[in-house]
């Protein structure tokens, strides 16, 4: 088999219809829809399919939780996966996919299939016992919820969240208890604290806060979300709209800096990455000042903000501020915060060179931008603590190696934050940067490097690391400029440049796209219920999506014992169709198998699954004989169940959305009473 040498594209939803009512002539067209609407049905095509990456284990489904607009007309769907209802937790996935309806890509966190009970045998109060050990001043805990905890042997565990203190240090921490042993298996903190600064004053600035005439506060009236008050209080309101004094020890004075920031962040944001806010949907997140510590941090839902050592200076630079909510970008794009030091390094690192970004973006006279972290607000006295184009200089590693996952995470931030600046500046820019590998590195400038770096995040699981970072930001320099090779060829030489090695299957640029030959592959129907000894069949659909057609042979495995398939066609040029028939036997067990169908192409491979279910199934709830709806099961258009005493139709792609339920209406079509 070969390895893909272009993106693969799923065919758009809507070639998956076998039965359209026809137009009548005298009728005006559908509208279309728009790209991104396509862009979310075809991805939901593929997770539902268990496309190449998005394979998927019995009883496990993807349930998409949003769609982010890219650049280069991409979009970039995240999706949560399920195992019989439950979520796992870094079993998380992403779909690129076009306005055209077309799949450019996918991407999956890391796990061993998942067979694991979904009862537990400890009590939901002895875990809460287990997970507030983890925290030596406990301030909150949340109820626990049962997960399955994915990885090379995954667990049903009991996931708390335990607010407090560990030390000095403020922590939110989600603690994973086994679920039959008591066993604490990971833990993940949202608090992610900074140690980063620049100067606070940024001389007179504009911000947008609400009110007239005699009321007024600091909440942002466009921005959703975006406000600042008293750590621990509310937000600030006054008679006037004039704010601060210019005092580095005023409060208020540090929710104007922290304002303006965040503003210039949001813009920065739309203007130059097309991202819809700090969320990505629109929204942003509450600042706090006043906090009584040499510090700043993002504890997952907001920021805070402390002071200097020398408590002359409030935490509110702008760098600080972009670093914290930069954080929140990292939080709210595919894949969430992550763990573990080389994951927590690059988030950290992500905070820098959104702090950068604004600086950039903001080219404020007075707080001129820069490539140092920490310098103005000089935290404790000794001036910046990170240095984006000499990372050593402070201390911290230039160089990825096999140390940087067990390297404390703001250290662990050296690597791409180093790349950052040569992709951006270059090598023999001002200051100079030193390179791993004793190469020259040209640089693209901070706006593009900027568009590399967040169309890459954006295809981010919860196992990021920096080999998956070069190879997310390759393809994203393809995607945004397809028609040269220059933006590519420096962010590969700012990967080398730091030690991160050439990974598999990462792309190469001939500056003429599409590049290489390739196809998709699809399924339909995606799944079937059948008796023992009965057949089951499904169409599979190859189409070309780049270059020219190839020879592709079709095979099936994964059957359940006692199952033959047979496939005709057994090898098509791609743009052909096979007829894929599963013959089960009389001995074959009850249950649910998934099949996997691959094309070994002469170019490309992909593979699709065909979920087939042996045995009498979920019980007919009485309702004409219908199986009853199960959260856990996938439906294509057309299927039929039972709910509630009522007959529903699907009419679109879904999983866990229950029939009557508030917003079912676009998936599910009433019957009426059976």
């Amino acid at each position: 088999m070969r390895s893909p040498r272009g993106l693969a594209a799923i065919a758009g939803l809507a070639l998956t219809f076998a039965a359209v009512p026809a137009i009548p002539a005298a009728a005006a067209p559908a509208p279309a829809a728009p790209p991104e609407a396509l862009a979310a049905r075809a991805a939901d095509q593929a997770a539902l399919g268990g496309v190449d990456r998005l394979a998927k284990g019995a009883g496990e489904t993807f349930v998409r939780t949003g769609v982010t607009p890219g650049g280069g007309g991409l979009y970039y769907a995240s999706y949560q996966r399920t195992y019989h209802g439950l979520p796992v937790v870094g079993g998380d996935a992403v779909v690129v996919a076009d306005g055209a309806g077309r799949v450019r890509g996918t991407e999956a966190a890391h796990t061993a299939p998942i067979s694991v009970p979904t009862r537990a045998t400890l009590t939901a109060e002895q875990a809460t016992a287990i997970a507030q050990t983890k925290v030596s001043t406990v301030d909150s805990t949340t109820a626990p919820k049962l997960v399955v905890l994915a990885g090379d042997a995954p667990k049903l565990a009991y996931e708390v969240v335990v607010s407090g203190h560990n030390q000095s240090h403020p922590t939110k921490l989600h603690v994973f208890v086994d679920s039959a042993t008591g066993k604490v298996l990971d833990t993940r903190d949202d608090v992610r604290e900074a140690g980063t600064g620049n100067s606070y004053y940024a001389g007179t600035v504009s911000i947008d806060t609400s009110g007239s005439g005699s009321s007024y506060s600091m909440t942002d009236p466009g921005r959703r979300g975006i406000a600042c008050g008293r750590e621990g209080g509310s937000i600030f309101t006054k008679s006037s709209n004039t704010w601060g004094n210019g005092s580095g020890t005023d409060l208020e004075t540090g929710c104007v800096d922290a304002l303006y920031s965040v503003q210039t962040e949001w813009k920065m944001l739309g203007d130059w990455l097309g991202r819809n806010g700090i969320d990505g949907a629109g929204g942003g997140f509450r600042a706090s000042v006043g906090l009584n510590d040499v510090n700043a941090y993002w504890d997952g839902s907001s920021t805070h903000f402390g002071h200097s050592q020398d408590n002359r200076r409030q935490a509110t630079p702008m760098d600080v501020v972009g670093h914290e909510f930069g954080h929140a970008i990292f939080q709210t794009t595919p894949g969430g915060a992550g763990s573990g030091n080389e994951n927590g390094g690059l988030n950290e690192s992500t905070g820098d060179i959104f702090g950068a970004l604004t600086e950039a973006y903001a080219n404020n006279p007075v707080d001129t931008p820069d490539f140092t972290v920490g310098e103005g607000v000089n935290l404790v006295g000794n001036g910046p603590i990170r240095y984006m184009y000499n990372p050593s200089q402070e201390g911290d590693p230039n160089c990825y190696s096999a140390s940087i996952p067990s390297t404390e995470v703001h250290a662990a931030a050296g690597p791409q934050n180093h790349w950052f600046y040569l992709l951006s500046q270059g090598s023999n820019a001002s200051p100079a940067s030193p390179t791993c590998n004793g190469s020259s590195v040209t640089g693209i400038g901070i706006q593009k490097a900027g568009k590399i770096f967040y169309n890459g995040l954006l295809k981010k699981t919860s196992s990021w690391n920096h080999r998956a970072a070069r190879k997310a930001t390759l393809e994203a320099a393809i995607a945004l400029f397809p028609g040269s090779c220059t933006e590519f060829n420096a962010t590969k030489a700012a990967w080398d440049a730091v030690s991160v090695t050439a990974v598999s299957g990462e792309p190469t640029c001939s500056g003429q796209p599409p590049a290489g030959n390739d196809y998709s592959l699809t399924l339909s129907p995606t799944s079937a219920s059948v008796q023992p000894g009965q057949t089951a069949t499904t169409t599979i659909t190859t189409r070309v999506t780049s270059g020219n057609a190839q020879t592709v042979q079709l095979l099936a495995t994964g059957l359940p014992d006692g199952a033959k398939a047979t496939i005709s066609p057994a090898r098509v040029q791609s743009g052909g169709t096979a007829t894929l028939t599963i013959t089960t036997s009389a001995t074959t067990p009850q249950g649910t198998s998934q099949v996997t169908v691959t094309g070994d192409g002469t170019d490309a491979d992909h593979t699709a699954q065909f979920s087939l279910t042996v045995g009498t199934g979920t019980p007919p709830t009485g309702c004409d004989g219908l199986a009853e709806w199960d959260s856990a099961k996938a439906y294509v258009p057309n299927d039929v169940v039972g709910h509630n005493g009522h007959k529903w139709t699907s009419t679109w792609y879904s999983t866990g959305a229950e029939p009557g339920a508030p917003g079912s209406w676009a998936v599910w079509s009433d019957s009426g009473a059976c």
